[in-house]
């Protein structure tokens, strides 16, 4: 059996294959009790639900703290499955139908959820995003503010550097809660390159970092290049999907570690010697450096520059 569920706000349409079955329970905890019992009782080989931007955490968690098998996917990608498939239409029954076939066709990888510790600090760092955003757009704002609100502007910046810090500080805190992840901030802090933002961010965005090949987890991220050849036509890889919080501190990073990093500043000038564009050399050297990282957590090593730094 294979099982998908259309995740909304108030409630959760479920579809089986190959039986066909469907029925809608309330996004509630009674609801969601009776959904666990009666999945439970299919003894499904996966069940799919999309992330729907927090509304399936506590769907999956409760199957998951149950045993069933969940697997959690980007709603892109299912989307061009069902368009694959012919369907065109979108309706919250015809979703779960095509989230159920999407699980027996696809079979997608089954991860373990992050635990309530790692969903707090992923909320921490959506938050200091947040924060940091608007600090940007109200600075931007003062250069052409009347004299009759720059006052205001200049009490808001003030107000959300105050905010800022304290999220800094929530991070930094949660970081240190947890003695796996004291280790883990450290390795990563290690690397030339690598500072508190881009190494919270990899934790709370990244927890397959370390467990997976080096070419699953620049797939995952989004910068490994993506071939566009057709027939006689050659075109050039491109990077694209991923998750896109991931992939801007890790350029950030890279764009220091070209200057501080002797691994990724030699491989980094090379791909430029060999006549690579500045912006496809960068793109391989945030390959090169989460590769990098995926090794050293997957061994628990910290950073070692070689004496002769390679290009490999």
């Amino acid at each position: 059996m294979f099982v998908g569920i259309d995740v909304a706000k108030q409630e959760l349409v479920v579809a089986v294959r190959p039986s066909g079955d469907q029925w809608t329970v309330a996004n509630t905890p009674a609801g969601l009790g009776a959904l666990v019992t009666r999945v439970q009782a299919l003894a499904p080989r996966s069940v799919v639900l999309e992330a729907t931007g927090g509304y399936e955490r506590a769907c999956a968690a409760a199957l998951a703290t149950a045993g069933v098998p969940v697997a959690v996917v980007n709603p892109r990608q299912v989307r061009d499955f069902a368009k694959a498939t012919g369907q065109r239409a979108k309706t919250d029954r015809l979703d779960a139908a095509v989230l159920a076939l999407f699980a027996e066709r696809v079979s997608p990888a089954i991860r373990a959820l992050p635990d309530e510790a790692q969903a707090d600090l992923a909320a921490l760092l959506l938050r200091r995003r947040q924060l940091t955003e608007m600090l940007v757009a109200e600075k931007n704002r003062v250069g052409l503010a009347r004299a009759a609100i720059r006052r205001s502007l200049h009490k808001h910046i003030a107000y959300l550097e105050r905010e800022l810090h304290i999220a800094d500080s929530d991070l930094g805190e949660a970081i240190e809660a947890s003695p796996l992840w004291r280790v883990q901030d450290d390795l990563l802090q290690s690397v030339p390159g690598i500072g508190p933002v881009t190494a919270q961010t990899l934790l709370a965005e990244l927890p397959e970092l370390g467990q997976l090949s080096r070419r699953a987890i620049a797939a995952l991220v989004g910068v490994a290049p993506i071939a566009h050849d057709s027939g006689a036509m050659r075109g050039k890889r491109a990077i694209a999907g991923g998750r896109a919080a991931v992939r801007t501190v890790l350029y950030m990073a890279t764009l220091v570690a070209t200057r501080c990093n002797p691994v990724i500043r030699t491989h980094y000038h090379h791909l430029l010697a060999v006549g690579k564009a500045k912006k496809v050399a960068l793109v391989a050297c945030m390959r090169k450096l989460l590769t990098m990282l995926n090794a050293m957590l997957r061994d628990q090593r910290r950073w070692s520059p070689p004496l002769t730094p390679t290009r490999t």
